[in-house]
């Protein structure tokens, strides 16, 4: 090694340079500037993302009142939702808020339920799994 510093910035003895502290100082801030706005245009998708129900590989079923596939005129099941459903209104639906315009209460919670079922590899529920996530 030649003069004060070797060539990774470290002075003679375990403490860093002055010039290798404000390098990983400013690293960092350009970090955080580069990530918020990631986790903020995140958050927007998820409230954004869309849960068919029910998913479109079950056309033509019903959603019984705990939320599982049944056939078609079941007594007692609810048609499919008129559209998707919205991440945030299934934020809502799954804390017990109020139910989204054009839907009754008791098909909502039908769907609530349904969503709350969702699996790897069905329709929603990347969308379902999304939601869980804590911000």
């Amino acid at each position: 090694m030649s003069g004060p510093e070797s060539e990774i910035g470290e002075q003679s003895g375990d403490r860093p340079s002055r010039r290798a502290v404000l390098a990983l100082g400013a690293a960092a801030a350009s970090t955080v500037v580069t990530i918020r706005p990631a986790l903020a245009q995140t958050a927007g998708s998820v409230l954004n993302c869309e849960i068919p129900v029910p998913s479109t590989q079950a056309g033509g079923n019903y959603i019984a009142a705990d939320g599982s596939l049944v056939p078609a005129g079941t007594a007692g099941a609810y048609p499919p939702a008129p559209r998707p459903i919205t991440g945030e209104e299934a934020k809502v639906l799954l804390n017990g808020g109020p139910t989204p315009a054009g839907l009754n209460a008791e098909a909502s919670q039908a769907y609530a339920n349904y969503i709350r079922r969702l699996q790897a590899g069905m329709s929603g529920f990347t969308c379902y799994a999304s939601l869980q996530m804590p911000r």
